[in-house]
């Protein structure tokens, strides 16, 4: 892989760098930023602003849903590896925050340009984008985890409407979203992987109850949500009745893929060696010490490969006729495991002081080393656990035996 741009792209190189001078310091006011911050929590920022603001702004300059539609609330610009490379890059080196994803524009938005309707792609995508409504996911269920098919939240359609009942559980950010994209079984004569329907729900509408369930983050960074006779519009559905496992696996292409994203690796990764600078062991700084070194070079080496995979995977979408999905498994496989060892590293590397949580006044960087190495221990499970990844891998990319079904187990 031939990695050296060209002269053409150095202009643009010069305008995002001139951006990020411009916006260099800047704060941006929104616990969704939270341990990822790039700002230094002990200096007065030069600059502060809602993450709505900071998101209009990196849009409008084609710094964030870039390759979005102009129509639907995007930049509208073309698909070109080498400038999403270099915003990367240049983000990075000047410790300005990137656009929020999240389930809406990590998942949904992807999913209704491929396939929503025109009236569902201008209503839906701009606000997501905006961050005017953010979204939750409504896939697993207590008996319907990692065999998702198995779901049993109901839907019937009544006239115009759909009336839900059922429960989900594990639903990130659903104490605050105003939307859900949700799978329900519509058909419950069909077999199980051909009867259930994706429909799109407000969180507002009567009849939701939302339970927000404490993690090992000790965080409410899951609910538990309840629908008792929910109703939605019957145009409030993504595809055709019955066709929902197709559009949930179109989505779980785009959740995987972003899980194991190696550009937040790398902001991640620079803090990482900062903290190795600054940690004192012996009368010596920890980055010092071979052990320790040697443990970041592997991480530096591996962050380089998913960098490399990533490249092939942008090259991917530009040839229309190219299957990715599988590389995309890779990446969540290999990207979720790898971001856990980098924050594992960061626990080690602080010693006693790696144990501290909660509110001690000993904590580094607020804290947020340790939320992480749990949260990130947590999304090894997320999104199709590692075990699932490799059965996928291993049976659709390599062609090997699948696994034996046992009967009435």
């Amino acid at each position: 892989m031939n990695l050296d741009f060209g002269n053409k792209y150095d202009e643009f190189r010069k305008e995002v760098k001139a951006f990020c001078k411009e916006y260099e310091g800047i704060h941006v006011t929104s616990n969704l930023y939270s341990y990822e911050s790039v700002v230094d929590p002990n200096v007065k920022p030069k600059i502060e602003m809602s993450v709505k603001e900071w998101q209009k702004i990196l849009i409008d300059k084609g710094y964030h849903a870039r390759h979005i539609p102009n129509e639907y609330g995007g930049f509208g610009g073309e698909l070109d590896i080498v400038k999403n490379v270099i915003i990367t890059e240049e983000f990075s080196k000047s410790k300005i925050p990137t656009g929020i994803g999240g389930q809406g524009i990590d998942f949904l938005v992807p999913t209704l340009l491929e396939m929503g309707t025109e009236e569902q792609r201008q209503r839906y995508i701009k606000p997501a984008l905006e961050l005017e409504e953010i979204w939750c996911q409504g896939y697993s269920e207590p008996n319907a985890g990692s065999d998702l098919a198995s779901l049993q939240t109901k839907g019937e359609l009544e006239g115009d409407e759909w009336v839900i009942n059922g429960q989900k559980i594990w639903t990130s950010t659903a104490k605050y979203a105003q939307m859900m994209f949700c799978l329900v079984r519509t058909e419950p004569d069909a077999p199980k992987h051909q009867g259930i329907s994706y429909l799109l729900i407000p969180m507002d509408a009567p009849g939701i109850e939302v339970r927000p369930l404490v993690d090992m983050t000790l965080d409410a960074g899951f609910n538990e949500v309840f629908f008792t006779d929910v109703r939605i519009p019957a145009d409030n559905i993504v595809g055709e009745r019955g066709q929902g496992w197709l559009v949930a696996n179109k989505t779980l292409v785009h959740e995987r893929g972003s899980l194991g994203d190696p550009n937040k690796m790398i902001r991640r990764y620079d803090k990482l060696v900062n903290l190795m600078k600054s940690e004192i062991l012996d009368g010596a700084r920890i980055i010092d010490k071979p052990v320790y070194r040697d443990r970041l070079m592997r991480i530096q080496g591996k962050i380089l490969a998913l960098k490399s995979h990533g490249l092939r995977l942008l090259s991917g979408r530009l040839n229309k006729g190219q299957d990715i999905s599988l590389a995309t498994m890779i990446v969540k496989l290999y990207g979720t495991e790898m971001r856990y060892e980098l924050e594992s590293l960061a626990i080690d590397v602080m010693g006693e002081l790696g144990t501290l949580y909660d509110n001690s006044p000993n904590l580094r960087d607020n804290g947020g080393w340790q939320y992480a190495y749990m949260y990130y221990l947590g999304l090894i499970i997320g999104g199709g656990t590692s075990q699932i990844q490799k059965n996928i891998i291993a049976e659709r990319g390599l062609g090997m035996p699948k696994e034996p079904r046992i009967k009435g187990v």
